[in-house]
C-alpha cells in the first residue's frame, strides 16, 4: 500500500459532558496536529498516490471552519462530545467527499483509503481509517 500524508493544525476549544471526562467537563482548549493520509494499492500513470499541494488544500479548507472556534457552539455538533476520537471521524468524512468529487488530483475511486490522525499532545493521539 502507498500512502503520502498531509499536516496542518487546527486551534479549538470545547467541553465534554460525562463524568469520565473529570475536570475536562469545564471548557478548555486545545491544539490539534492534523494528518491526513492517502491510501492506494498502486501509483497512478504520474507515479503519484495523489497530488500532495491539492491534498494539503482540501485538508486545510476541512479544517477552516473548526480552527479557533468553540466546538460547543458549533450547530453540526450539538449534543455531541467533541472527543479526539469525533473529530478524526468528522474530518475523515470531509476528505473522502473531497476525494469522491475526484479533487485531489486523481479520481477518488483509484484511492483505498483515507487515515485522519489528530495528535492532542506529545503522548496521545487517535485516528481512524475508513475505506473509500
Amino acid at each position: 500500500m502507498h500512502a503520502v500524508e498531509v499536516r496542518d493544525h487546527i486551534m479549538i476549544a470545547h467541553s465534554f459532558k460525562g463524568a469520565v471526562f473529570g475536570p475536562a467537563q469545564k471548557m478548555h482548549g486545545a491544539t490539534f496536529v492534523v494528518d491526513a493520509a492517502f491510501m492506494a494499492e498502486t501509483l497512478d500513470g504520474n507515479g503519484i498516490v495523489i497530488d500532495i499541494g491539492r491534498a494539503h488544500e482540501v485538508l486545510k479548507e476541512v479544517l477552516e471552519p473548526l480552527n479557533f472556534q468553540n466546538l460547543d457552539e458549533v450547530p453540526a455538533f450539538a449534543g455531541k462530545n467533541t472527543t479526539t476520537e469525533f473529530l478524526t471521524r468528522h474530518i475523515f468524512e470531509a476528505l473522502a467527499e473531497a476525494a469522491r468529487g475526484d479533487r485531489l488530483g486523481r479520481p477518488g475511486s483509484e484511492l483505498a483509503a483515507i487515515r485522519v490522525t489528530l495528535h492532542e499532545s506529545h503522548v496521545a493521539r487517535a485516528w481512524y481509517e475508513g475505506r473509500l
